[in-house]
């Protein structure tokens, strides 16, 4: 295989260039992105560039790269705000379908993650979803709305392209011991947020999990679109005390307008698509993708434990982490100075 890894700079792209360097099959992996990689690469390739489709169309052609691993959509809506997120997962969604349906193009698969947030989760939703289900009422957040033209376009892809397998990945709620995101920060507070009222019941992917699938859709065939999390739900009562977390309540009318303040002082990080899952919750069929031959190692109630176990290991021991810094003069050195000795040519 040869990959081309879009979003290289973000957490995801990071971990998925490790995993891809450990397939004996990758035979050559590039990553794309504004900015350096977040963790030691051995083999990956990096191209500092923004994702034009004139860039992304020349990388493809001169690399020959047969999958695109499209892993840069924001579906956090408090990394990223309104112009500057559609034209990073709508434009630079089109641009890199653009380039990898081109005429005399090599690619001949296509991987994009998303999120179950396509689903959206509103009074009038279905509490939970299969893959064939729509949303009842329109998207009213920015990533939300993004998210559903990135899906109109990953379908419309797929379907002008029937020689390339086009595999989309909706991941619900992601837990771990590295990643951040919504739930997990606000899992981390001191008193986590909920919705006076409501105790709506959540589903959980860890991201060990994401990472597998990914993987495997790069792997294998597995055209389609699939819903990735874990077996089960938990009310998130539940949730928080595995975590072993007190509970303050927001108030159940104008709840967004309510959490303003909190936000600007610092006290809470859900943004409202967030929000409106802590009121109604949902939930999604994984079955699809499991007959397709992926296993998970975590259900939903394994991946809040597991979380909830890394949590006590931070208080006791503590978080210093040495952070990785990408520096290109270092790194060609280790990867092309012929005083390096590789493992495999060590006696």
């Amino acid at each position: 295989m040869r990959v081309l890894v879009t979003g290289l700079g973000t957490f995801w792209g990071s971990k998925l260039a490790q995993a891809l360097e450990a397939l004996d099959e990758a035979e050559v992996i590039i990553g794309v992105d504004t900015r350096e990689p977040r963790l030691p690469l051995e083999r990956t390739e990096f191209v500092k560039a923004d994702s034009s489709f004139s860039i992304l169309n020349r990388i493809v052609r001169a690399t020959q790269v047969d999958t695109i691993l499209h892993t840069h959509l924001i579906v956090d809506s408090t990394q990223m705000r309104g112009r500057a997120m559609h034209e990073t997962n709508v434009i630079g969604t089109m641009n890199i379908l653009a380039a990898a349906g081109a005429a005399g193009s090599p690619v001949r698969k296509v991987v994009v993650k998303s999120s179950t947030l396509v689903y959206g989760s509103t009074y009038q939703d279905p509490y939970f979803f299969r893959e064939d289900m729509r949303r009842v009422r329109t998207p009213r957040s920015p990533v939300e709305r993004s998210l559903a033209e990135v899906a109109s376009y990953v379908r419309d892809f797929a379907e002008d392209n029937p020689h390339v397998v086009v595999t989309k990945l909706r991941f619900s709620n992601v837990l771990g011991d590295d990643i951040d995101t919504p739930f997990s920060r606000a899992l981390r507070r001191p008193v986590v947020p909920e919705i006076f009222g409501f105790d709506p019941r959540m589903q959980f992917t860890h991201e060990d999990d994401v990472i597998g699938a990914l993987c495997y859709a790069v792997q294998e065939e597995v055209p389609g679109v699939y819903n990735v999390a874990g077996d089960g739900t938990l009310p998130w009562s539940e949730v928080c005390a595995i975590v072993g977390k007190r509970r303050f309540s927001l108030a159940p009318v104008m709840t967004d307008l309510a959490a303003r303040p909190l936000r600007a002082a610092g006290l809470l990080d859900l943004p409202s698509e967030a929000l409106e899952v802590l009121r109604y919750g949902r939930g999604v069929d994984n079955s699809r993708y499991k007959r397709a031959g992926f296993k998970y190692r975590y259900t939903s109630a394994g991946t809040v434990h597991a979380f909830a176990q890394s949590l006590r290991l931070e208080n006791t021991i503590g978080n210093a982490r040495p952070v990785y810094r990408y520096e290109r003069d270092v790194e060609d050195f280790f990867r092309h100075s012929a005083a390096v000795v590789h493992e495999t040519e060590a006696p």
